[in-house]
């Protein structure tokens, strides 16, 4: 008997593109919406409608069966997904790369075991205190606690970091610097706390999960982006999983800003502010605004769009040097704070009206002020780019 991995089928070609699919979308979306918010989980019948419309794989490898798609396109599919719901937008976003970038480091045979069905995703936290790996015969033993699993509520798998001990408790070496890993094991192996209590983007159902002393076999616990362990050779897995979370989130908070800025455009169509006798639509000032709100959310979107296909350009040689990288990061980040602005803009010109959750605005407010305050958003990167245009000594530990 032949005991060979066998090829992943190739998916049939799609209808419809990505980004349209995502599009044909957004009236579901937008009638779960608020359901989702009040449940802190996206619901059934959107988790099912991804996985019909092969949401959940558009960056996995061709030869995992996924769509790897170009990096612009992804974009602007998370992007129009966020439109309609920024929770949804983010887990799509967030699962995409983790599940991408650890099957690019992973051997054949677990990659698809792990990712091969389109509906079982990959939620992915960040490290909440300490956690441990240490180093055994044919894997390792992982215990911590993560944060901030977006949609781990509805994946079979889920992903953690961890810095690798050695036995004696020293810190574990691999290609001349410290060895940090990403373990990937069944969600059912975790203790997950139900402790998604936020602001905004409560549907991502972002909870706290702990193992202890858990076994990962040496295949589940890929360096991710360690070149020496890269086995895809696309542009997606070249860049690494920091620019491409940056993008994608980068395109919530602009669908975001989107939103609320058409939302406020038709609000001032119709309505009468309280304190003029004319209609919003006839006060120069808002009209001022409204203009100059478009040019600065288009002005970001254009920009990292720009730089997006730029670096996925040069990544296709198989290395994207460090101006790249730095002007794609300084994009993300300057995108993500424009698009913020133009939101609480919006939201502060709607009057009243902004505060009601009868309304469009309030839901999707508190979903951009929760989403300016990932670390993609943070102007720690800015100052780094500042450094490297300068000339002083950097770390690239962002990139």
């Amino acid at each position: 008997m032949d005991t060979r991995v066998q090829p992943a089928p190739a998916p049939p070609a799609p209808a419809l593109s990505a980004t349209e699919r995502a599009l044909a979308l957004q009236p579901l979306l937008d009638e779960h919406g608020a359901e989702m918010d009040r449940r802190r989980e996206v619901v059934p019948e959107v988790v099912d409608a991804l996985v019909a419309n092969d949401m959940l794989r558009l960056l996995l490898p061709r030869s995992l069966g996924g769509a790897e798609l170009p990096l612009i396109e992804f974009c602007k599919t998370v992007e129009a997904i966020a439109w309609a719901d920024a929770s949804v937008a983010w887990f799509v976003n967030q699962s995409n790369v983790s599940s991408a970038t650890s099957a690019a480091a992973m051997p054949r045979d677990a990659a698809l075991a792990f990712f091969g069905n389109p509906g079982v995703g990959l939620a992915w936290g960040a490290r909440n205190g300490t956690s441990k790996a240490i180093r055994v015969e044919g894997g390792y033993r992982l215990s911590g606690t993560w944060s901030f699993a977006s949609g781990g509520r509805h994946t079979t798998w889920m992903g953690a970091h961890s810095a690798v001990q050695n036995p004696d408790g020293t810190p574990h070496q691999r290609y001349g610097r410290p060895d940090d890993r990403s373990f990937v094991f069944r969600r059912s192996d975790a203790r997950i706390v139900d402790d998604w209590f936020v602001l905004g983007l409560r549907g991502t159902g972002s909870d706290t999960y702990t193992v202890e002393d858990l076994f990962v076999p040496d295949a589940h616990a890929p360096a991710r982006d360690a070149p020496q362990e890269r086995r895809e050779a696309g542009p997606l897995y070249t860049m690494g999983s920091t620019l491409l979370y940056a993008s994608g989130f980068c395109s919530v908070t602009l669908g975001l800003g989107r939103r609320l800025l058409e939302t406020y455009i038709d609000l001032a169509r119709g309505k009468h502010s309280r304190a003029s006798i004319n209609a919003m639509s006839a006060n120069n000032a808002i009209q001022r605004e409204i203009a100059l709100l478009e040019a600065k959310l288009s002005a970001a979107r254009a920009w990292l769009h720009a730089e997006v296909c730029e670096a996925y350009d040069k990544a296709t040689s198989g290395a994207l040097d460090v101006d790249g990288r730095m002007r794609l990061r300084l994009a993300t980040t300057y995108g993500m704070n424009e698009a913020t602005d133009v939101s609480i803009a919006a939201y502060r010109a709607s009057g009243t009206t902004a505060i009601l959750n009868s309304a469009p605005f309030e839901r999707r407010f508190r979903d951009a002020m929760s989403a300016s305050q990932h670390l993609q958003a943070m102007m720690g990167h800015a100052e780094m780019v500042g450094r490297h245009m300068l000339g002083v000594e950097n770390k690239l530990q962002n990139l």
